[in-house]
């Protein structure tokens, strides 16, 4: 269970990602990660520029100066950048959990909105609402999505958590070590 927002460190991820992929400025990257989320998060200006600030008094990344725009501040990555990016791709493997239960509490907030006795919160035309017809629209886009970057049909899935979890081999508690006697997570049903 996570304690607070989006996985530490995830914005300086994706700084490095796309900063390995050509110099950027800071703005382009805000307009990329926008793009990268399918139009639904972009961090602010005070989340990305001292990031890059950071990177360059690291050694990660250095300013460069273009012709055509000397007024941008675009920033490339250094060959430190380059090792820097290596670790936090391997050390990303274990933010998968984070981002799912980020994604889950986010969706099980929003449904309580939308049964919980507790909360009152009125229709507005013209606006979204917490019912059940908008709360069906967000997971139909999960599945479009799913759909689309995985280039499949979405199947159900009908084990519960903790099934699907020793299926995979995945420790329930975060803080438990991974089983290692999980089977063959391969030839495991999950339908």
């Amino acid at each position: 269970m996570r304690k607070s927002g989006p996985p530490k460190g995830l914005i300086a991820y994706l700084v490095l990602e796309l900063l390995e992929e050509k110099p950027r400025y800071g703005y382009e990257i805000l307009k990329e990660i926008r793009e990268i989320s399918g139009g639904h998060w972009e961090p602010s200006y005070g989340s990305v520029y001292p990031i890059l600030y950071k990177f360059e008094e690291k050694g990660w990344a250095e300013r460069i100066e273009r012709e055509d725009e000397p007024d941008r501040k675009y920033f490339e990555l250094t060959e430190a950048g380059h090792a820097e990016l290596a670790d936090r791709r391997e050390s990303c493997t274990e933010k998968a959990r984070d981002f799912a239960d980020v994604i889950l509490g986010f969706f099980h907030v929003y449904a309580a909105f939308s049964t919980d006795e507790r909360f009152e919160i009125p229709d507005r035309d013209g606006e979204w609402r917490f019912d059940e017809a908008f709360s069906a629209w967000i997971v139909e886009q999960l599945v479009r999505h799913h759909e689309r970057y995985f280039d499949t049909a979405f199947e159900r899935i009908e084990a519960t958590p903790e099934e699907f979890y020793e299926c995979h081999g995945i420790a329930t508690d975060p803080d438990e070590e991974t089983p290692t006697d999980a089977g063959d997570a391969s030839d495991a049903e999950t339908e």
